[in-house]
């Protein structure tokens, strides 16, 4: 064998192990929003709230504080209105107590919505088909949740979550001309 079929092969080999051991040099992206572990310590946390006893003092020791957690909305009477009287069909007898008492406090009614997730988005596949635009699979995982506590007077009244607890998608991207795929519209020129 000569030197020169030794290099063409020895070239082959290690681009052949490169590609293969590439995959972790795909880009990856966490999105974290949360001072909670996972889902479940979420939802346990606003479950633990009660209705007409739990105060604001109580709520901060649980880490629900919309001043130092991030993702908190502050909700004003008028904004809780509009959520839980959209229209005529809905009943005043259709509405929780605690939705009522807080309607019926006017200005001493707040509300605070939560946001929390975690969420990962990592490229996997082929390097080589996603380095050159061929091909790109993109995993998304995590959790998302959200929760809604309504406050009379610096004390819960109502609290309501809801949420995603097991976030899996995948999305595949292919473009059969690879890098050349967007270079399309951009050759053609307008005049």
């Amino acid at each position: 064998m000569n030197q020169r079929h030794l290099i063409h092969r020895t070239a082959l080999l290690s681009m052949a192990l490169l590609m293969a051991g590439c995959g972790s040099m795909l880009p990856r992206a966490t999105s974290e929003s949360s001072s909670f572990q996972d889902f479940e310590a979420a939802r346990q946390t606003i479950d633990a709230l009660v209705p007409m006893k739990t105060s604001v003092a109580e709520l901060s020791r649980l880490g629900i504080d919309p001043v130092n957690k991030a993702n908190t909305v502050i909700l004003t009477q008028a904004d809780v209105v509009r959520r839980f009287v959209p229209s005529t069909l809905l009943k005043r007898e259709d509405l929780d107590a605690g939705v009522l008492a807080c309607l019926e406090a006017r200005d001493a009614c707040r509300g605070w919505e939560i946001t929390a997730a975690h969420i990962l988005k990592a490229r996997t596949g082929n390097f080589f088909a996603d380095f050159t635009n061929f091909s790109r699979r993109t995993e998304t995982t995590g959790w998302r949740f959200n929760a809604l506590i309504l406050l009379v007077n610096d004390v819960v009244v109502y609290r309501a979550w809801g949420g995603q607890p097991s976030v899996n998608e995948v999305e595949v991207n292919t473009n059969p001309l690879g890098p050349l795929q967007d270079m399309g519209p951009a050759i053609v020129t307008t005049h």
